[in-house]
């Protein structure tokens, strides 16, 4: 038996291997730093860990309905309406095992053979292979360091044909942290409303996760003529510090919910009860400590892009939000490692750092934007200093 031809049409996801091979490096005793991962270092907050226990000791260990329990969707509404000035009724919320999961079943539940996704790069490493699963073509439009990693309408415009089915729009993103402003965002939004039949999946999972007084907007917002034509994506898996849950969820048309919903009912069937319990009370409790953590990852932010910035052939842009950073480094592709291996590309170099510096990043080639690489401080203070110094020392012997 050989494997099927949706499954010949995706590669594993980069950013879990690069996890894998640091925990393997770990536990065969190697000094190794992982800065490939995007989890946040933070534990759950106490009251939420109390709120799953609490629901173990009330019996809410059985079957929910398929796309997430009443209480969980009253919890998102509130949430949508609260941050985002949009009203989704309980038929137009799925909750889902993860953002990850929420992507999976709207491309597949929407897409047919041939259908376009546009797709801005660098992007989130799941968007192009998913979209490929579902037999879509990924349609990847450049939006590099020159335009603040950001898609532009003119590019979007270009980019978009009969076939074109969805647009992708992450913000904060991954990898890049940048983040599109109201006024971006209605300007995109423009460009969508003179396509009737483009919809689009608006990736809000950073949406908390901001800094130097950014404003998070989501394009639903913004744009209220795209309300029915926009699936707006969120989770608790990264503000919350719950990326173990696997909750994520998304607000949308009713008919979009349901396809997504009788999808999820013959897979996954429903998100853990326990989780779900656990992600109401997320959204419901005291969001003070989302100030407190972004003052730390903050600083952890300012402190990576000084470091890189101080090496000489690499550029990092200061991100909006998130807690990555995407450095490119073109000026260092061509040289040479003490040991006379040729750096011919950013997994290249990538490797001579885990290899030499022990420190692991996930190559730019992995998010569709070389020669770069990206970089998680979602770690301590003293970690990512020990990490962009061994850097410094590693670029400093290329020759």
């Amino acid at each position: 038996m050989q494997p099927s031809a949706a499954l010949g049409r995706i590669s594993p996801s980069p950013t879990l291997a690069i996890t894998s091979r640091v925990m393997e490096l770990k536990r065969a005793g190697v000094d190794v730093i992982g800065l490939g991962a995007g989890e946040p270092d933070f534990d759950t907050p106490d009251f939420v860990k109390e709120a799953a226990i609490q629901a173990i000791r009330d019996g809410k260990t059985k079957y929910t309905n398929v796309d997430g329990t009443p209480e969980l969707k009253a919890a998102i509404a509130a949430k949508f309406a609260r941050d985002n000035g949009l009203t989704y009724k309980a038929d137009q919320i799925s909750v889902n095992v993860g953002g990850k999961h929420t992507l999976f079943n709207a491309m597949v539940a929407t897409i047919d053979a041939g259908d376009e996704v546009v797709i801005p790069a660098p992007y989130w490493v799941s968007y192009p292979d998913v979209v490929q699963f579902a037999g879509g073509v990924p349609v990847i439009v450049k939006a590099g360091p020159e335009q603040g990693y950001k898609l532009t309408p003119e590019a979007l415009d270009a980019a978009i044909t009969p076939k074109t089915k969805w647009v992708i729009l992450n913000s904060p993103s991954n990898p890049t942290g940048a983040g599109y402003t109201a006024d971006e965002l209605k300007a995109l939004g423009e460009v969508i409303l003179k396509h009737p039949h483009v919809w689009v999946f608006a990736d809000d999972m950073y949406e908390h996760i901001v800094y130097d007084g950014f404003r998070f907007a989501t394009i639903a917002q913004v744009c209220p003529e795209l309300y029915e034509r926009t699936l707006t994506v969120n989770g608790c898996s990264k503000a919350y510090a719950m990326t173990g849950w696997r909750i994520g969820y998304a607000g949308g048309a009713p008919w979009l919910i349901k396809a997504i919903a009788k999808l999820q009912s013959q897979s996954t069937s429903n998100p853990c009860s326990v989780a779900q319990a656990a992600a109401t009370a997320a959204l419901t409790g005291d969001q003070s400590f989302l100030a407190e953590r972004n003052l730390a990852f903050q600083a952890r932010r300012d402190m990576v892009v000084s470091m890189l910035n101080a090496i000489d052939g690499m550029t990092c842009p200061t991100p909006e939000g998130a807690f990555y950073v995407y450095p490119s480094f073109a000026p260092l592709i061509g040289k040479s490692t003490p040991s006379g291996r040729l750096i011919d590309s950013d997994e290249a170099f990538v490797g001579y750092l885990l290899d030499d510096a022990k420190v692991a990043a996930v190559q730019g080639a992995a998010f569709g934007l070389s020669p770069a690489m990206r970089i998680s401080y979602a770690t301590s203070d003293a970690l990512l200093r020990e990490a962009c110094t061994r850097i410094q020392t590693a670029c400093a012997a290329l020759k």
